[in-house]
């Protein structure tokens, strides 16, 4: 039920959007105003630059609100706040110009409110890709309150932005803070009861590590595993993401993308490391940790370490280290095998540092303290989000009221 100060309207009785020019390449240069097109509404800074003189509707200023027409459904479709340099609008785009008595914040977080109204009106273009006519928006009916309570209402949710934003930099610091940290800890750079640097080193083709520590190769740590389920038994399937590591199939993909049969599927322990052997080169690698007993698919590599030699959590993060994912591309595309994979007996004979197993147990513990720190971060992120959702829906549909001027409306 609709408060009584509030009336319904269509977006374009509120704002009116200007579209941006189609720029040809002929028309890009080096220099001159920076072009803004769909990717750099998400902080993209790979821009083309028009030199030529703009027309006035075509140009954006920092502060300015944006609608992208056609885009990635939940990236780059729907309203952004230009956060950039002066600039020129591309095609696809448009600049929303609010009309008299509508605050330009609270505009913001209405247009993003019906975005998933917008979205249902897309055509001609993939689940994921988006593209609506110009009329879906205009004719996209909205509630609207008195002036006075949508500037109280986009304060109410700029607060949970800023809340938001601070936790999302929180993240982004502590996830280089971890970064910097591995540099120094996995090639002993930075040692556990040791006073700068007091120690020699010895050169390997992973960089100086110091001349205490050990260099063998995967196979002098760890076995392959191959046994296959052969019974054909219900073992849950597992698959290796570039960024999680391993995860439930059926969970990450919301739908089954495996073969009826799994008999030829590898069987996979819990601690057992794993990867497809055609994507390792992505940094696919993980360890297996979210069943006793798992499958993957027979493209799958896999493999345990010795835990009286190395430490899983070590040597992970060892693995997950961008210097290893170039060793993987250049192993596999070294290997004989023209199917572009990396099978077992190339990705074992490459080397690891090692240090004695109580450095690497304090090594795995700094890590998996900074993961708790991180994931800890990431839960109160997703709770803000959450919270900011459920504050729109009952702020901009009028179910919970605000207080103007000393009285709840």
């Amino acid at each position: 039920m609709m408060p009584n100060e509030w009336k319904k309207s269509s977006i374009s009785e509120i704002c009116q959007l200007q579209n941006g020019n189609s720029f040809k390449p002929k028309e890009w240069d080096k220099e001159g105003l920076p072009i803004i097109r769909i990717q750099n509404l998400n902080g993209s800074k790979n821009f083309n630059y028009f030199s030529g003189v703009p027309q006035e509707k075509w140009l954006v200023e920092t502060g300015d609100l944006l609608f992208s027409w056609a885009g990635t459904k939940g990236v780059s479709f729907g309203p952004f706040i230009w956060k950039g340099e002066r600039g020129v609008l591309n095609q696809h785009i448009y600049k929303v110009l609010a009309k008299n008595n509508i605050h330009k914040d609270w505009l913001f977080y209405v247009l993003r409110y019906a975005t998933v109204l917008i979205e249902g009106k897309a055509h001609g273009f993939k689940s994921t890709l988006l593209h609506v006519k110009k009329q879906d928006i205009d004719d996209q009916i909205v509630l609207l309150p008195p002036f006075s309570e949508q500037q109280k209402i986009a304060k109410i949710l700029s607060t949970w932005d800023k809340a938001i934003s601070t936790t999302e930099r929180l993240i982004e610091n502590s996830t280089q803070q971890k970064k910097a940290l591995m540099q120094q800890l996995l090639t002993g750079k930075k040692r556990f009861g040791y006073k700068d640097i007091t120690y020699s080193f010895q050169k390997t083709r992973y960089g100086d590590i110091p001349l205490d520590w050990e260099y063998p190769a995967i196979k002098d740590i760890s076995v392959q595993l191959s046994k296959k389920n052969t019974d054909g038994k219900d073992y849950p399937v597992v698959s290796c993401s570039k960024h999680y590591g391993f995860v439930d199939s059926l969970d990450y993909f919301k739908k089954k993308v495996y073969s009826d049969d799994t008999s030829g599927y590898r069987i996979i322990p819990r601690n057992a490391f794993g990867f497809p052997s055609n994507h390792i080169e992505e940094g696919s690698i993980g360890v297996q940790t979210v069943h006793d007993i798992a499958i993957a698919s027979p493209i799958y590599v896999v493999f345990k370490a010795d835990p009286k030699l190395i430490n899983n959590v070590y040597l992970y993060a060892l693995l997950k280290t961008e210097h290893y994912r170039q060793i993987f591309c250049a192993a596999t595309n070294a290997s004989v095998d023209r199917r572009g994979s990396l099978r077992w007996k190339e990705f074992s004979a490459i080397r690891i540092p090692l240090p004695p197993l109580e450095e690497q147990q304090k090594i795995a513990t700094v890590l998996t303290n900074s993961d708790k720190e991180i994931e800890l971060l990431e839960q109160q992120l997703a709770n803000l989000q959450q919270e900011k959702k459920a504050l729109m829906q009952v702020l901009l549909t009028g179910k919970k009221r605000v207080v103007v001027d000393g009285e709840v409306t």
